[in-house]
């Protein structure tokens, strides 16, 4: 009996509907190689996997073809150049996210927020939401990468989602305060930066079916998406100091109304940020009272 090559399994999972990206992925993991070897699946075409390897490599082909994420096949996802563990306990951190950390760097580094070394102190940095800890992990990570220091705090209303982001912090060494709460319910103190992504898809949207696979409660928020955006932005004066910024992802067509309800919250500076599609996709305001 003839065995299968690498090229004919690659193939028949093609068949099945994947594209050949995530079939290569998918192979190599069931190989037990890195992602970074997709180089070896072209010089080894004609080698044939093992019983084992092949029988894992199908069953994932098979959960990927129903619509399951990548990301929980192989058990990570990259964000902002970090290799994140994540599974069905959390969202897939998305490449679109990664506009609010560049925006909340960008703020950082600018007059009027203490960072060091300009300032002793450390600026309070808070993630609500944050699931597999992909903003505050990326912010923190990037903050020590140029020399300074941060006090960033992570919440989720999840305990599931706090285990899955704390395991990330631990692996990459990065020291993060995680609080169960939901929303700023159970937060004291105040902040120079508050950062979400919320749930922001309406409960009746018909892209939910393809996303079946994730939390829904991380990704609905009412009729029309914006009740946990109203929540946030209502909150998160009282946790603002003086010049402090809320920074917010939101969804495709939210920008116009999340952005009017900061400014009659009294948020001033009310701006946005747009993703690598010209999508706006995050909107912000400075708290001056």
């Amino acid at each position: 009996m003839t065995s299968t090559t690498c090229a004919q399994a690659l193939a028949a999972a093609q068949g099945l509907g994947l594209d050949r990206l995530d079939a290569q992925l998918l192979l190599l993991h069931a190989l037990g190689k890195p992602a970074s070897e997709r180089s070896w699946l072209l010089a080894h075409d004609t080698d044939a996997p093992s019983p084992q390897a092949s029988a894992t490599f199908a069953a994932l082909s098979a959960r990927r073809a129903a619509g399951e994420p990548l990301a929980y096949l192989v058990g990570s996802q990259e964000f902002f150049g970090l290799a994140l563990q994540v599974d069905a306990r959390v969202l897939v951190p998305r490449a679109d996210t990664e506009t609010l950390v560049e925006w909340a760097l960008e703020l950082l580094h600018a007059p009027g927020v203490p960072t060091a070394p300009r300032s002793p102190l450390a600026p309070k940095i808070l993630d609500l939401g944050t699931g597999s800890g992909a903003i505050a992990l990326a912010v923190a990570h990037s903050l020590r990468q140029t020399g300074q220091s941060a006090d960033v705090v992570a919440v989720d209303a999840s305990a599931d989602a706090l285990n899955v982001a704390r395991e990330n912090a631990n692996r990459l060494q990065l020291a993060l305060t995680f609080i169960e709460s939901h929303w700023l319910n159970q937060v004291d103190g105040r902040f120079d930066l508050v950062l979400s992504n919320p749930p922001y898809i309406a409960s009746a949207d018909p892209h939910l079916a393809a996303l079946r696979h994730e939390p829904l409660q991380a990704l609905t928020a009412g009729a029309d998406g914006l009740d946990d955006l109203r929540h946030i932005i209502a909150q998160a004066p009282q946790h603002l100091e003086p010049g402090g910024w809320l920074l917010l992802e939101h969804g495709y067509d939210q920008a116009e109304p999340v952005r009017e309800l900061l400014r009659q919250r009294g948020f001033v500076q009310v701006q946005g940020r747009f993703d690598l599609a010209g999508i706006a996709r995050c909107s912000g305001g400075q708290w001056l009272a």
